[in-house]
């Protein structure tokens, strides 16, 4: 059996991908706590928390994510990473602003899409009420 020397890493996001690539490491937060992975580690699926995933890249370079809760599925040289949200950072300390505007952003834009279908749903009601007064 042969070892590899790599991975390929896809992290999606439900609106894209944010990232795509070969790795040499990962290692991220379950619920389970910290936990690292390797090319030839054996495959498994795990429900990822909230917190920072990091990336060894084939040329040596560290790639830092901050993620949402999600889900983590290695088979074979290819990890899926699948969540809510997340963002790109260049070091640890931009990587926490950047969470932090992005994920506030997205709250009120999806506090904002709620407020709309709370809106629309209760004018259906009334209109339906109205159909039914109409039809009596």
């Amino acid at each position: 059996m042969s070892m590899a020397p790599d991975m390929k890493v896809t992290l999606r996001l439900p609106t894209h991908t944010l990232f795509e690539g070969q790795a040499t490491r990962l290692t991220a937060m379950g619920q389970n706590g910290a936990f690292g992975i390797w090319p030839n580690h054996v495959d498994f699926v795990t429900v990822l928390v909230p917190s920072v995933m990091t990336l060894r890249l084939v040329d040596g370079s560290e790639e830092i994510f901050g993620i949402d809760e999600g889900l983590l599925v290695k088979k074979g040289q290819k990890v899926s990473v699948a969540t809510l949200r997340g963002v790109r950072g260049d070091d640890l300390g931009n990587l926490r602003e950047t969470v932090e505007a992005s994920f506030v952003q997205m709250d009120e834009e999806e506090r904002q899409a709620r407020s709309a279908l709370s809106r629309l749903e209760a004018n259906m009601v009334r209109r339906f009420a109205e159909l039914q007064r109409s039809w009596q």
